[in-house]
């Protein structure tokens, strides 16, 4: 291979990795570890309970009614192209008192880089959320938790502050039940954590949802018995993760 086919090789693979590398923040125990603003760490006393992927007009109205039930509030991370085509179940989130969240325009995968593309689609979630509720959003959580470095540099220049999770209920999947569900959020939650679940299985297995809201009243019971406060992001204490992110994508002021 001569010099320069090997340079230019070399070139796309620093490239390649400089996108995708952030992205190893997936993993639970290096995130927890290095990272506990983006893992959701949080107070010691309370639980952040956070929603992944509506707004749905069949699933999220049940999620709303079970947490009005149970006297809790959550944090809504929305795709905007749901949240364009369903507004009114937007608005009725926020009237019931949670706070709603960016998880992007769509739920598409961004294994090539496309800084304009991470750029515009944050910027046109931010703006669907402000028309629609008039509140600005604060919090941003990519799809799947894959965060590449054009996510992270749109999401610093719209202003949002990336969190991800420390526990999940793996809801999404066909064999998901209100048991696996809730073992499996119960198997990785401590006072100061942040849970994902699901309240639409727009991205997922059909009628998967009807799991997460069954093993609901449990999570929340399991945290109130422990002597946890169950409540959304904005009370939950997080630190400001941008100080470790910068160790991993280095300044982009």
């Amino acid at each position: 291979m001569s010099h320069g086919p090997r340079t230019a090789l070399l070139t796309a693979a620093a490239l390649a990795l400089a996108h995708i590398g952030p992205a190893a923040t997936w993993l639970p125990g290096p995130r927890r570890r290095w990272l506990p603003g983006l893992a959701g760490a949080g107070s010691p006393g309370h639980v952040a309970l956070t929603f992944d992927d509506g707004p749905d007009p069949v699933s999220t109205p049940r999620f709303l009614d079970a947490l009005d039930g149970l006297g809790v509030r959550a944090t809504f991370f929305v795709l905007g192209a749901r949240a364009a085509a369903h507004p009114s179940v937007l608005r009725e989130t926020v009237a019931r008192g949670h706070e709603v969240a960016v998880h992007g325009w769509d739920h598409g995968r961004p294994w090539l880089p496309s800084p304009v593309r991470d750029t515009r689609e944050v910027r046109a979630c931010v703006s669907a959320v402000r028309e629609l509720t008039g509140r600005r959003p604060r919090w941003y959580r990519p799809p799947y938790g894959i965060l590449t470095s054009g996510r992270w540099v749109a999401a610093r220049a719209a202003g949002l502050r990336p969190v991800l999770w420390s526990a999940w209920g793996r809801d999404w999947t066909a064999d998901a039940t209100a048991a696996s569900v809730r073992a499996t959020v119960a198997a990785d939650l401590r006072g100061g954590g942040t849970i994902l679940l699901h309240d639409s299985d727009v991205t997922s297995a059909p009628g998967c949802w009807g799991a997460a809201l069954a093993a609901l009243p449990d999570i929340v019971a399991g945290c109130r018995e422990a002597g946890l406060t169950v409540g959304p992001l904005d009370e939950h204490g997080v630190p400001d993760g941008w100080r470790g992110a910068a160790r991993l994508l280095g300044p982009h002021d």
